[in-house]
């Protein structure tokens, strides 16, 4: 069985913002798999099915970002599963352009709270996870007034692309090699503008 998390703030008023790609594109690999994120566990939304043949939960924790390593630990416990091997994480990254994508099979937090929770709870750092670029934040701004803000309408074609390249990406690591998949997604996607 493999978790697949997406990251994000719970309640309308975070609702397609910046910090919720990771929940976004939850939201695109569920309709694509047919999976309801209706059920309330691990403080969390979540949904059981099959991708690519693979046992499958999608979650949404509702804890808020910076909390969110309290419910994925949570529900590897709760099915025992390996995090190194079995749980990916879908998130934003403002160091990445609108857009593009970065598959990595580990690292630091990089200055992401999710990330740095979700760390402190599994206690390693290996595990898989895909980045979702929102854009760096413009000079001046506060850093959680950016990635608390919506895109423009001009970015959001853009970044419904990447909610779904990001959704494909993790329905092709649940059956192909992690390293044959970052090769085809971690390339510079042509930005619209």
């Amino acid at each position: 069985m493999y978790i697949i998390a997406g990251l994000g703030n719970p309640g309308l008023k975070y609702a397609h913002t910046r910090h919720n790609a990771g929940f976004e594109a939850a939201e695109r690999l569920a309709g694509k798999y047919g999976i309801s994120i209706n059920t309330k566990k691990f403080q969390a939304l979540c949904g059981t099915g099959a991708i690519e043949g693979q046992k499958v939960l999608l979650l949404k924790p509702q804890t808020y970002m910076n909390l969110s390593g309290e419910s994925i630990r949570a529900a590897c416990d709760f099915y025992k599963i390996d995090p190194e091997e079995e749980l990916i994480v879908l998130y934003d990254d403002i160091s990445l352009d609108p857009g593009q994508l970065r598959v990595r099979k580990k690292g630091s937090a990089g200055g992401h709270n999710g990330i740095k929770s979700i760390i402190a709870h599994l206690g390693t750092q290996n595990f898989l996870r895909i980045k979702i670029g929102v854009g760096e934040k413009p000079q001046g701004y506060d850093l959680a007034d950016f990635v608390l803000s919506r895109f423009d309408k001009e970015a959001q074609d853009q970044m419904e692309e990447a909610f779904k390249r990001a959704a494909d990406a993790a329905a092709r690591l649940l059956t192909e090699d992690p390293e044959r998949v970052m090769n085809e997604f971690n390339v510079k996607t042509k930005t619209t503008s």
